[in-house]
C-alpha cells in the first residue's frame, strides 16, 4: 500500500461545556466512512469510555455523540492533513496540524488527553508550542495495541478522563 495525501474530513465534536479534549492522530478510513470518531468496530475506545461510567457501549453515531456530550467530552485529532498508508500511524508523514483553537476558544477544556504514542509525539511537536498546554498521554485503543493493553488496563489508564470531566466528584 502506498502513501496517500489525505484530508481530515470529520469536524471537531464539542460543546461549550466540554471539559475534556481527547485527541487521536488521524481518523481511520472506517471512521471517515462512518463520519465519526473511533468508528472501527474493533477499536476499544467506546467500550473503554462506557466502562468508565458503567454504561452500555454506544454503538451508533447518535449514541456516541450523546455519550460524549453528556460526559463533557470533546473529540478531534491532532492532524488536519497528512500522507498515510491506510490507518497505519507509523506511516504518517507530511503533517499539517488541526487548529485546536476552534475548540479551545469555545469550550471549557480543562484537560487535554492524547490517544496513542504517535498522536502524543505529534501533539508535542506541533501543538504544545502553539497553545502552551501540555497533554496527558493515553495508550491507543486500536486493536493493534491489544497485546499490550487489555480492556481492564485501558480502563485504568483512561480513568483520568472521568476525573477530569468532573474533578470535584469524578462524576458527570
Amino acid at each position: 500500500m502506498t502513501h496517500q495525501l489525505t484530508q481530515h474530513t470529520l469536524p471537531p465534536f464539542f460543546s461549550a461545556d466540554s471539559r475534556v479534549l481527547l485527541l487521536g492522530s488521524f481518523p481511520s478510513p472506517k471512521s471517515r466512512k462512518l463520519g465519526f470518531y473511533y468508528g472501527h468496530p474493533q477499536n476499544r475506545f467506546w467500550p473503554v469510555m462506557a466502562s468508565l461510567w458503567d454504561e452500555p457501549v454506544p454503538l451508533t453515531t447518535p449514541q456516541r455523540q450523546d455519550f460524549a456530550r453528556r460526559h463533557r467530552i470533546a473529540l478531534w485529532d491532532v492532524i488536519s492533513q497528512c500522507s498515510i498508508r491506510g490507518a497505519d500511524d507509523a506511516s504518517i508523514r507530511d503533517v499539517c496540524p488541526n487548529d485546536l483553537n476552534l475548540i479551545l476558544s469555545a469550550a471549557d477544556i480543562r484537560e487535554i488527553f492524547v490517544c496513542g504514542r504517535k498522536a502524543f509525539d505529534l501533539y508535542n511537536r506541533f501543538c504544545l508550542p502553539v497553545y502552551g498546554r501540555s497533554a496527558v498521554p493515553l495508550p491507543s485503543t486500536s486493536p493493534a495495541n491489544c497485546r499490550f493493553y487489555d480492556l481492564p488496563r485501558l480502563k485504568e489508564a483512561f480513568s483520568a478522563v472521568r476525573l477530569a470531566a468532573d474533578p470535584v466528584t469524578g462524576e458527570s
